[in-house]
């Protein structure tokens, strides 16, 4: 019998489960809470209650699978390390597009001459002696860089050399964009370059802590990671490219959601505590986003499963929205439930939460905490961010202690999209907790909280609400409509008709009636024709509201909550290789691939060439990542025009893709 062993690591939990490969069934799973910022401590309990749960020894499991939110969630919540762009060949200008300056966050860029044409051959000299004299400029705290030159997919040749010179000098971390697409677009390209290279300490600090847990557990199975297309790629790919394990979380879920159900058309809903990701299956398959993988407010060069990912979980924050009749809004941003937190720091929290409550006027800070992540700070901070980071080295405080004057707000918010502390506050989680729908952390504390924030005044001078249970009431109601709303949204995008702008379209008056099942001088009906599977672990608890309010059947399949790890071990491996085929000229193609330009005399020769290169490429990458039997598939994109009755090739753009499951040795 052979043994598989799936593990997710989400913002809110870590999941492990142990399935019995050969009779297709869950044999045991197990929930432990995801640690920041030493992640072996959640991978491991969830690794070793499962395996205890099993019964299966160490040696019998045959493949270990693991999945992950944390890229997807960082982006979400601009979370991520300090990186430097190596902005090459581009003008200025050109940092302002594809949302590029607003995903660099004032992180610092290197501007350089240099840069290929289209072609392929050189637009100008790469300065690579002004680059050696910028790093040296650098301030402390960069963790890692990117490098995007332009026309880089025609010609690497300058960002391979500014990544030696780079990993040379500083030893750090480099991303070059040619590494991960083959598509032009500098810009794009160089966006996602800088978000793989915020990723990669966090993804490489998940990866070795599994690695280190498994060798201690004796477990010498292949480690591998799924991919944001749902496939498994080796844990050294998923090193270097931690971007594509963005939606990696989320493309695992779909699979599992298949695998659970037996579903081959709905729509699939995964609630976390950080995020809601929403996908399409059809035919038993996810759709993929050919456009690239959207996360948040950026659009990547990342081919990944087509989810509409939005920052709405069991752990999401509860603002206020301003107005004469205030309401609530949950999101994006990811607290620590005040549940849990009491669970860590009983004391601290119910004690502050006294007192605030025996004051009898609302709390100046929300009743929020700010707790430090890391026993010590990195280098880098600046003033205000250090002051901050040292009334935090005794350990967690108030809010209203640990910043004291609105000036450090913002360094506050800074250390928290690094990921060095966290706040809590008032969750879904705490409100469920409140209404009896959970009880795994201090419902006490819940309470106390809930009582402190429904003090909060309305701009009308009214109360938000008069009791804890009726604010908990507001933020579950809340945390339906935004689910119906995500899931609307999906179906109109999704739905085949030329919907103009599904969001509006979601909380149109129109649809509101519908769902309304109004029934007037007019009657309106609407409801989604395909039914959703509920996954996560708080579904249960929340998703048969949303089921009802769309008229549809809600499938919420017993082992939905940890859907992530069994779809990390149904996979198969896909590893691809692309690159493009241009005429300079008549007579002349040039085969452009990853590391190499290539010269051939026909069209025929040069398509032949290419073809075999990237076969090579592929096969030997899925090789690596254990796959005997290999499948190839190759897709051909070429463009000619018509002249004069002959046709006239432009260009050809080359995937091949080698899949199949890794080998899997029976115990």
């Amino acid at each position: 019998m052979a043994f598989l062993l799936g593990v997710d690591t989400g913002g809110t939990y870590t999941d492990a489960v142990v399935l019995d490969d050969s009779a297709q069934r869950v044999v045991a799973s197990a929930k432990a809470l995801t640690s920041r910022p030493d992640l072996a401590l959640g991978v491991g309990a969830a690794i070793d209650a499962a395996l205890a749960q099993s019964g299966v020894p160490a040696r019998d499991i045959a493949m270990v699978s693991l999945s992950t939110t944390l890229a997807t969630n960082a982006l979400v919540e601009g979370q991520g390390g300090r990186i430097a762009l190596i902005f090459i060949g581009f003008d200025a200008s050109e940092l302002t597009r594809a949302g590029l300056q607003d995903a660099l966050r004032g992180d610092p860029v290197i501007a350089l001459a240099g840069g290929h044409t289209h072609a392929g051959s050189e637009a100008a000299p790469f300065d690579l002696a002004g680059l050696q004299v910028a790093l040296a400029g650098l301030d402390a705290g960069i963790t890692g860089y990117a490098v995007a030159a332009s026309f880089a997919t025609r010609n690497p040749a300058h960002e391979i050399a500014a990544r030696d010179l780079i990993r040379d000098l500083t030893g750090l971390p480099v991303t070059c964009s040619h590494e991960l697409s083959s598509a032009l677009g500098g810009p794009k390209r160089a966006l996602t370059a800088v978000l793989n290279a915020r990723l990669i300490g966090m993804i490489d600090g998940l990866i070795t802590a599994c690695e280190t847990h498994l060798v201690k557990c004796g477990i010498t199975a292949r480690l591998m990671v799924v991919r944001g297309d749902g496939a498994l790629v080796s844990a050294a790919v998923a090193r270097e490219k931690p971007i594509e394990t963005i939606l990696s979380g989320p493309a695992a879920s779909i699979a599992g959601a298949s695998w659970l159900t037996g579903e081959k058309d709905a729509l699939v809903s995964d609630i976390g505590g950080t995020t809601t990701d929403i996908c399409l299956l059809r035919d038993g398959r996810p759709m993929i986003d050919p456009a690239g993988a959207r996360v948040g407010p950026f659009r990547t060069m990342v081919e990944a499963v087509a989810m509409r990912t939005t920052g709405l979980g069991g752990d999401s924050e509860v603002h206020v929205t301003e107005g004469l009749d205030a309401g609530l809004r949950l999101g994006p941003r990811r607290l620590m439930p005040i549940a849990l937190a009491a669970m860590q720091f009983p004391e601290l929290v119910h004690l502050a939460l006294d007192r605030a409550l025996a004051s009898g006027v609302p709390a100046s800070d929300g009743g929020q905490f700010v707790l430090p992540l890391w026993a010590q700070m990195p280098q880098g901070l600046d003033a205000r961010e250090t002051i901050v980071a040292q009334r935090l080295a005794g350990g967690p405080l108030r809010l209203g202690q640990a910043v004291q004057t609105r000036m450090e707000n913002p360094a506050l918010g800074r250390l928290i999209g690094r990921g060095l502390v966290m706040l809590a506050g008032v969750t879904p989680s705490d409100a469920s907790h409140v209404m009896g729908m959970q009880d795994v952390w201090d419902s006490d504390a819940a309470a106390k909280a809930l009582t402190l924030f429904a003090r909060r005044r309305t701009g009308g001078g009214q109360q938000i609400a008069p009791d804890a249970e009726r604010l908990a009431q507001m933020i579950i109601a809340q945390l339906t409509a935004q689910t119906v709303d995500c899931l609307l949204q999906a179906a109109f995008a999704e739905d085949g008709r030329d919907w103009p702008e599904p969001a509006a379209l979601a909380q149109h008056p129109l649809t509101m009636a519908g769902l309304d099942r109004h029934r007037g001088t007019l009657r309106v009906d609407l409801a989604l024709a395909l039914p959703v599977i509920g996954l996560g672990a708080s579904a249960h608890a929340y998703y048969g509201a949303v089921g009802d309010r769309l008229g549809t059947r809600m499938l919420l399949p017993e082992h939905g909550g940890v859907a992530n790890a069994i779809g990390a071990v149904v996979g198969q491996v896909q590893m691809q290789a692309s690159g493009t085929v241009t005429s300079p000229g008549a007579g002349a193609f040039k085969v452009h691939l990853q590391d190499a330009v290539q010269s051939y005399a026909s069209r025929d020769a040069a398509l032949d060439g290419i073809v075999d290169a990237l076969s090579i490429q592929a096969s030997a990458a899925a090789r690596a990542a254990g796959v005997e039997d290999i499948s190839l598939h190759i897709a051909q994109d070429i463009t000619e025009v018509d002249v004069e009755g002959q046709p006239m090739f432009i260009e050809a753009k080359v995937k091949v893709t080698a899949q199949g499951r890794p080998r899997i040795a029976e115990g």
